[in-house]
C-alpha cells in the first residue's frame, strides 16, 4: 500500500539472481505507476520505463528535452508501488561524465533496479528512426566507466545501449559492444537489430546478459518470447506498447464521444470501478483507515 514494502536493495539482488539463471526476463513498459501496478498482478517478470514514453507524456517528441529530475520523478513514482525490479532509460545520461556520475547516484537511490545510457549525440532520438548520430567508442566508455564507478549497490544494473548499427557495419557495432562490457556494463542493449542472424552475432560476441527492445513500428522484427529465447537474450522490453494501447483507446473514444454525443455504447471498453480498485489495493487502505473502504460496488 502507497510503497511497497520490499525495499530497493531486495529488488536488486533477486533481480541480479533471476538474471543470472539465464531464462527470458519479459518487462513491458508502464507509463504511469498504476500501469506498473497491473504489469505486476499479470505475472511479468519486471517494469520499464521508456525515455520516449516520458517524453510524450510530457507533451515532448523523444529527442532529449526531458530533465533528470523529470524523468527519475516519474520512474521512481512507478518503481515504489511495485515489487517488481524497475528498469529506466537515462537516455544520453543527462550530459558528459560527470553529469553522468549524477545520474546513476539520483537513479540508484530513488530505488530503480537499473538504468540505460546510450552512445547517441544530444539531441537524441528514437533508436529505431533514421539519420541517428553516435559518440566516438572513447567517449561512450568514460561514461560507462564512470557510471560503473557511480553505483554503489553491486546489484544496481549499468545498461550500455549502442545505437551503432545502421551507421556502422555489424563487426563495428560488435567491437563497440565489447568495448562498453570492458568499460563496466552489467548487460548490452544492441539497439536497432536487423534480423535475427545479428540478434545472434551479438549473443555469440559477448557473455553477459542481453537486453532487447521488441518495440512496434521500429526497425527490428517483433520477435516471439520463444525465438528470443533460442537466441539466448536475456531480457525484452516492450516500451512504448500500454501507451500505445492506452491512447488508441482514448482516441477512438472521445471521438465517440465527439460525433454521438455521449459515452454509452463504450463503457464495456472501458477498465471497471470494480478492476480499477483491485489494480490499485483500494481495500488494503481500510487495514489503516477503517473509514475508507466501507462501501459497496
Amino acid at each position: 500500500m502507497i510503497i511497497d514494502s520490499k525495499s530497493p536493495q531486495e529488488k536488486r539482488a533477486e533481480f541480479a539472481s533471476v538474471l543470472a539463471s539465464g531464462k527470458l526476463l519479459q518487462f513491458p513498459g508502464a507509463y504511469n505507476a498504476m500501469v506498473g501496478m497491473l504489469i505486476e498482478k499479470l505475472g511479468f517478470d519486471g517494469v520499464y520505463v521508456s525515455g520516449g514514453v516520458m517524453a510524450n507524456t510530457l507533451g515532448f517528441a523523444d529527442v532529449g528535452l526531458t530533465t533528470l529530475n523529470e524523468v527519475v520523478q516519474m520512474s521512481s513514482d512507478i518503481a515504489k508501488v511495485t515489487s517488481l525490479p524497475t528498469i529506466m532509460d537515462i537516455d544520453t545520461g543527462f550530459g558528459e561524465v560527470l553529469n553522468v556520475v549524477r545520474t546513476i547516484k539520483e537513479v540508484e537511490y530513488r530505488g530503480l533496479t537499473g538504468c540505460h545510457i546510450e552512445d547517441q549525440v544530444n539531441p537524441k532520438r528514437c533508436g529505431h528512426l533514421d539519420n541517428k548520430q553516435i559518440v566516438s567508442t572513447k567517449d561512450m566508455v568514460q561514461k560507462v566507466l564512470a557510471a560503473a564507478k557511480a553505483k554503489t549497490d553491486s546489484n544496481f544494473q549499468i545498461i550500455a545501449r549502442t545505437d551503432a548499427r545502421g551507421l556502422e557495419t555489424l563487426d563495428q557495432t560488435i567491437d563497440r559492444i565489447k568495448a562498453y562490457v570492458d568499460a563496466g556494463a552489467n548487460i548490452i542493449f544492441p539497439e536497432a537489430l536487423q534480423d535475427e542472424r545479428e540478434f545472434e552475432a551479438v549473443r555469440k560476441a559477448v557473455d553477459i546478459p542481453l537486453l532487447a527492445n521488441m518495440t512496434e513500428f521500429g526497425k527490428s522484427k517483433l520477435l516471439t518470447r520463444k525465438e528470443l529465447e533460442n537466441l539466448g537474450f536475456n531480457i525484452v522490453i516492450y516500451p512504448v506498447t500500454t501507451q500505445r494501447l492506452a491512447m488508441k483507446n482514448v482516441e477512438d473514444g472521445l471521438a465517440h464521444i465527439k460525433n454521438v454525443g455521449d459515452q454509452i455504447d463504450i463503457v464495456q471498453n472501458m477498465q471497471t470501478r470494480k478492476r480499477l480498485y483491485e489494480v490499485i489495493d483500494y481495500d488494503s487502505y481500510n487495514e489503516v483507515d477503517q473509514s475508507v473502504f466501507n462501501f459497496n460496488l
